[in-house]
């Protein structure tokens, strides 16, 4: 095999494929990114048997072939090589492999890609199309949200449902629950699938920002393949049912206050000063009349403050976790928030008025 590509081409693909490289792997060849050149097309590939990822390299094919290379030696010796450069890629029928550019060469050992773990096959009929940026910001939207694998595989998945032409996203951690609502352009069959967070947290680091291009989902029984530019994601689904968050929320309420977003934001945030680990307090939120009284206290000192709001219904003084309003907060892009609140025991609500968004934090026992 010989192939020659710019620096910049190869090395955008192998940071896109390098996504799927395991940290811990006693299978030396799921280590490798498969290069094969061949069909006019430079195609890398890697795969750690629940998430792979294969997209093409702009370059010149000289001799069609087919070799894996360890992946970070493979990086390493691209990132290495001068910039605005041409980077050769040869190796021999022994896969001994040399990456050369000008007078640079560098040998390594190669191996044969018989052992690689292609991707699966998956039909691809029926695409679910959305937009990159609208895919990329839903998946930042809810991700943080996530649960422990550790403790729960399927708390670690993240929960997404298409009925007719609406896609609903839902992660939650015990603690909390994000859901985001997207409008699709077509109508779908109902369909709902796990996917595992990590699969989407690589995904919204390689695709796009972009509200003119789209990306295609394409769901079996056990994979889900992802399909945008000249790349290809396909993940192994979670097995099992997602908890039913749709029994768990409530419309009901007996406080609810409109809120400037960033006043309350940078409030909480100061209030960060007195939450150091090891040392977390909570933060009280008193509603009152027209204020929202924010206060925290610890051995490191205190926090009072004060912010205008809009209230309706009862006053109350309710405590949380100050990071899981933050959170919340932070992706949220309006400039005023509407909070729900029952009494001091009960959820609140971080929500729009359509429900395109829905943000539900418990809260902490003050007593």
């Amino acid at each position: 095999m010989k192939i020659v590509c710019s620096k910049q081409n190869l090395l955008n693909g192998l940071n896109i494929v390098s996504k799927a490289i395991p940290t811990n792997t006693t299978m030396s060849i799921l280590e490798c990114i498969l290069i094969q050149a061949g069909n006019g097309k430079i195609k890398l590939t890697a795969n750690d048997m629940d998430l792979g990822i294969e997209t093409i390299a702009e370059g010149k094919i000289e001799i069609a072939g087919t070799v894996a290379i360890e992946a970070r030696m493979l990086i390493d010796s691209v990132r290495k090589m001068p910039d605005d450069a041409d980077i050769c890629i040869e190796s021999d029928k022994n896969f001994n492999v040399s990456i050369s550019c000008g007078k640079i060469i560098l040998n390594i050992n190669g191996k044969s890609g018989d052992d690689f773990t292609y991707l699966p096959n998956i039909d691809k009929a029926d695409p679910i199309s959305i937009s990159t940026m609208t895919f990329k910001d839903v998946i930042r939207q809810t991700i943080f949200s996530i649960g422990n694998s550790d403790i729960n595989k399927i708390m670690s998945g993240v929960d997404v449902i298409i009925k007719n032409d609406q896609m609903r996203i839902t992660t939650l951690d015990g603690h909390r629950i994000s859901i985001r609502k997207v409008q699709l352009k077509n109508i779908y069959s109902e369909q709902e699938i796990i996917i595992p967070g990590k699969t989407l947290s690589e995904i919204s680091k390689i695709i796009p920002s972009d509200a003119e291009k789209e990306i295609d989902m394409y769901m079996s029984d056990a994979h889900v393949l992802f399909e945008f530019d000249n790349t290809i994601v396909v993940s192994r689904l979670i097995e099992g049912n997602y908890i039913n968050v749709d029994k768990m929320m409530s419309s009901a309420y007996e406080t609810k206050i409109s809120i400037n977003k960033k006043a309350l934001y940078d409030c909480i945030d100061r209030s960060m000063l007195f939450s150091k680990e090891g040392n977390k307090k909570p933060i009280v939120i008193e509603v009152k009349d027209d204020v929202l009284e924010l206060k925290v206290n610890s051995p490191l000192g205190s926090l009072d403050e004060e912010i205008d709001i809009t209230k309706q219904g009862k006053d109350i003084v309710i405590g949380f976790n100050p990071k899981f309003i933050l959170d919340a907060l932070r992706v949220i892009d309006e400039e005023e928030v509407d909070m729900y609140m029952v009494n001091p025991r009960s959820p609140l609500y971080i929500k729009d008025e359509n429900e395109k968004y829905v943000y539900m934090i418990l809260p902490i026992n003050l007593s």
